[in-house]
């Protein structure tokens, strides 16, 4: 049996302030109720994830990380906006309920939305799955063509043009993860700066804009399931994790989900980011062939995005790690994330020199 994404007690340096967030609701969302009690989601490494009950419901509490600077990756406003600006177009989120912006409830800005309770497949459920090798690739399909669903989401009839200028996106993304990693470096890494380089010249001709999610995998998404044995089917019941999302070249929102799709040869360490490498599943080039083949998009060029979403997991990673070594987390999982940061510029480094995905 699967066990449901299950909420744990809250880490050290990282409690919300009950009494005040309550006093907030009572002014301001009085039908959320009382909350009368906080626990918080261990997976992922990035926004803070807590699970909230009130009398009747079950809500979700986001904010960012203690000591996280980086607006872009941490915008609780601008997740708040597009899961707003989804609602009634894609329904596969929760239900957007109320946005904080000023930090003096909670100590930083924060949302509310319902819970979707749903099976997460996490990269650490690798060793008890037991998911048959037939399921695994019908969940595997799921996952790729709810991409291509959420790529052919009208971005102007739905409002989503708004969140971004899709014209020169590529260039600004390759130029401004170059640059986080810069103001984030605390090791040489010289295939890091390898990777930089070649992506600042090779960059291709973008595809038509659409909407991107930006962190998609299995760990961002909800599945339903049996109810009798609890194990996940291949119906994606919601999408989370929408703080990065924007418009611009959706083969840069491929390449992100491709740079975490490890597969059977891959190294140990780059397993861990994904069950991706279980028996059953599409291979990278699978997810290749079947996303081009149910979005009609031209994939010659897909090299470049896959290394770039390489090169970013490694800047994300290395912000972590460098939040971390200045003492604003206290997660020990974070100490031992510079292997992670070599890793990935190798994988980069290898598939440039190959030429394969």
């Amino acid at each position: 049996m699967v066990a449901f994404d299950a909420p744990r007690s809250v880490r050290s340096g990282e409690e919300l302030d009950q009494v005040a967030l309550n006093a907030y609701l009572q002014s301001n969302a009085p039908e959320v109720g009382d909350v009368l009690e906080i626990k918080q989601f261990a997976g992922g490494f990035s926004n803070l994830t807590y699970w909230l009950k009130t009398a009747n419901q079950e809500y979700i509490l986001r904010r960012p990380p203690v000591g996280a600077t980086i607006k872009g990756g941490h915008d609780m406003g601008r997740e708040f906006r597009v899961l707003s600006l989804l609602k009634g177009h894609y329904n596969k989120i929760p239900e957007p309920i109320i946005y904080c912006e000023t930090p003096e409830v909670i100590g930083a800005p924060f949302y509310i939305m319902t819970r979707v309770p749903g099976v997460i497949l996490r990269a650490s459920m690798a060793a008890t799955l037991n998911l048959a090798p037939e399921r695994m690739r019908q969940l595997s399909e799921a996952l790729v063509d709810n991409l291509v669903a959420i790529h052919g989401l009208d971005i102007r009839k739905t409002g989503l043009i708004q969140l971004g200028k899709p014209e020169g996106y590529v260039q600004r993304q390759v130029e401004g993860w170059i640059k986080r990693y810069q103001n984030a470096e605390t090791d040489n890494i010289p295939a890091m700066d390898g990777v930089g380089n070649w992506l600042e010249a090779n960059y291709p001709a973008e595809q038509s804009p659409a909407f991107l999610h930006n962190d998609y995998k299995y760990d961002n998404v909800l599945l339903t399931s049996d109810e009798t044995t609890g194990e996940p089917m291949p119906e994606i019941k919601g999408v989370l994790d929408w703080e990065m999302a924007t418009v611009g070249d959706p083969l840069m929102d491929l390449g992100a989900t491709l740079a975490y799709w490890s597969e059977a040869d891959d190294s140990p360490a780059y397993k861990n980011f994904n069950l991706t490498w279980l028996p059953g599943n599409l291979t990278r080039q699978e997810v290749i062939t079947r996303y081009s083949e149910r979005s009609g998009r031209d994939l010659t060029n897909i090299l470049f995005y896959y290394v770039f979403g390489l090169y970013k997991n490694a800047v994300i990673v290395q912000q972590i790690y460098t939040r971390w070594k200045q003492g604003h987390s206290q997660d020990a999982r974070f100490g031992h994330l510079l292997p992670m940061i070599i890793e990935l510029a190798n994988k980069a480094i290898g598939a440039i020199k190959s030429g394969e995905v």
